[in-house]
């Protein structure tokens, strides 16, 4: 009995499926368990199950399997890449290695050949291969395998007119376009929001940022031997001067995988070693949160609610880059968006794309600023207003006028707390009573890691290793153990913490003597606000982050 009649037998697929399936396949030699696979009509799993039943070959879950790492680098690169062999171990003559394809006779044939042994066969899935591959042998092995095999090779020389050389055909050579792709692929996989590609003097080392923290990905140490064409490739997808290697650059470009449509912005540097790319990914279809998606909760969504519903005023959210200012604004306009208001934005870059908000994108070529879009602004009868951040004297003023004639404005600063925010317009040069009379509130915000689901467990920590400001009563504590899901860090995805500082008479009246934020902050404690940390502690206590988190994020 075949795998198909198997498969069709246990209900697994349905025979319209099978036709489809066959209709598909363009080679009589494809499997038409592969295609099966391939269009979604069976998991791999079941297909596994189904080999092992038929060839009394044991399925293995790689995540439970020590795997001899010595062993896996001295395999030959293109048995583990190209036919998808993985070593596990080697005993009394014996080498165990896990497959996907326990029909690839010639594969363990060239491996007993190779290496003297006999071969013994189990399975797992080409997912759990790829990734223990990637782990131990880094991103983009195989195709760095394929550069080096190339008898050409490749080779870029400094300070070539691309007129007259070989330098763009280099950078677009398959193998290159192929290895930037798999590094963009993987980071979206990983659901990393930036990629750093460093060079130093005997590596390019590869690095993702993964809620907010930078893993590094292991790559071949053949990969520096092609730095310059990486990057020559990753110039001329964001339509940069590839010939120019002093300067600092800045671009963008487009890519679309598995669905899902990303914009990339890319910035250049020189540094002694060679030019080092950072590239941001903004996936449009993640699309923008809920105010209760970021972790806001409580009293503080409460008043933020109602806030975000006054006719006119200033509404501010504070912290460094990355924090998630951006997206919080994003997720007040989804609440009050109606048709009944006008929302204009004008962005630096407009990162998500809402449905019923006009955006505009600033554009400093055509000196198309913060300020000078705002201006238009006015001009275009608009109810709500969002200006990506106040960087300057001039689109804070301008900022300030738009609330004080009738306009709701929403706008981020880079000020470590919320009382800060306040003396940092004052500090631009704004004058007292024009920030007095138009600022309604400041937020504060961070992002802290989210325990992983799958592998969150309870434990009673050391009351000596947590800080004091936690108060701890001895209740239990959660983190996660680490998973596959999770990368074995213990966190997956991320959240805000929040300081909401509404601004009273008490407060307006420090901000006209220029008082500075410590007495600003002891108005807002009076009145009832909760602290940054304090917002963590009690995410903490609900078991949806960690406390090592909260100190990271914060200082007490």
């Amino acid at each position: 009995m075949s795998i198909c009649d198997i498969l069709l037998e246990k209900g697994k697929i349905k025979p319209e499926q099978l036709q489809a399936a066959l209709a598909a396949r363009k080679d009589p030699h494809d499997r038409i368990d592969h295609i099966l696979v391939q269009m979604g009509y069976v998991k791999e799993d079941d297909i596994l199950s189904v080999l092992s039943e038929q060839l009394a070959m044991p399925v293995v879950d790689l995540t439970d399997v020590p795997i001899d790492v010595q062993l896996l680098k001295e395999m030959p690169s293109r048995l583990i890449h190209r036919r998808k062999l993985l070593p596990i171990s080697k005993s009394n003559g014996t080498l165990k290695v896990a497959t996907c394809d326990p029909f690839d006779l010639y594969a363990f044939e060239e491996l007993r050949l190779m290496t003297g042994l006999q071969v013994e066969t189990v399975l797992a899935s080409e997912a759990d291969i790829n990734r223990v591959v990637k782990k131990h042998l880094g991103v983009g092995g195989g195709t760095i395998e394929e550069l080096i095999e190339d008898e050409d090779g490749i080779e870029v020389v400094s300070d070539i007119n691309p007129e007259n050389s070989d330098l763009l055909e280099e950078a677009q050579e398959a193998s290159v376009v192929k290895l930037v792709n798999e590094i963009l692929v993987e980071a979206l996989n990983q659901r990393a929001s930036d990629v750093h590609i460093e060079p130093f003097e005997n590596d390019l080392i590869i690095r993702y940022r993964i809620d907010g923290v930078l893993h590094e990905t292991p790559t071949r140490p053949e990969i520096r031997r092609f730095q310059a064409a990486i990057i020559s490739r990753i110039k001329i997808l964001s339509n940069l001067n590839i010939a120019e290697k002093r300067l600092p650059q800045d671009g963008a470009f487009k890519i679309k995988a598995h669905g899902r449509e990303t914009d990339i912005r890319v910035s250049i540097i020189p540094t002694i070693w060679g030019e080092a790319v950072v590239m941001r990914l903004l996936e449009k279809s993640s699309g923008a949160l809920t105010l209760k998606d970021l972790g806001m909760m409580g009293e503080t969504l409460a008043t933020w609610e109602k806030l975000i519903q006054i006719p006119h005023g200033i509404l501010l959210v504070t912290g460094p880059t990355g924090s998630g200012k951006t997206t919080t604004l994003y997720a007040a306009l989804k609440e009050i968006v109606s048709p009944e208001i006008k929302i204009l934005t004008i962005e630096d870059p407009v990162e998500y794309q809402l449905q019923g908000i006009n955006q505009v994108q600033v554009n400093r070529k055509i000196d198309l600023t913060f300020a000078r879009g705002l201006r238009s602004f006015l001009r275009h009868d608009p109810d709500v207003i969002l200006v990506g951040e106040i960087r300057d004297y001039e689109t804070a003023e301008t900022a300030i006028q738009a609330s004080l004639t009738g306009h709701l404005v929403f706008s981020t600063l880079h000020t470590n707390d919320a009382a800060s925010a306040n003396t940092r317009l004052l500090d631009m040069g704004v004058e007292p009573f024009l920030v007095s009379s138009s600022v309604e509130a400041v937020l504060a915000q961070r992002l802290v890691r989210r325990i992983c689901p799958d592998c969150k467990e309870a434990y009673k920590p050391d009351p000596r290793k947590l800080p004091a400001d936690f108060n701890y009563q001895g209740e239990d504590l959660y983190r996660g153990r680490g998973c596959r899901k999770c990368l074995n860090t213990g966190y997956r995805g991320r959240l805000g913490i929040f300081e909401l500082l509404v601004l009273n008479d008490e407060i307006r009246d420090l901000i006209m003597k220029r008082s500075g934020a410590g007495p600003i902050l002891q108005a807002g404690r009076k009145n009832g606000l909760v602290l940054l940390r304090e917002d963590g502690w009690a995410k903490v206590r609900m078991g949806i982050t960690t406390p090592e988190e909260v100190t990271r994020v914060t200082k007490a």
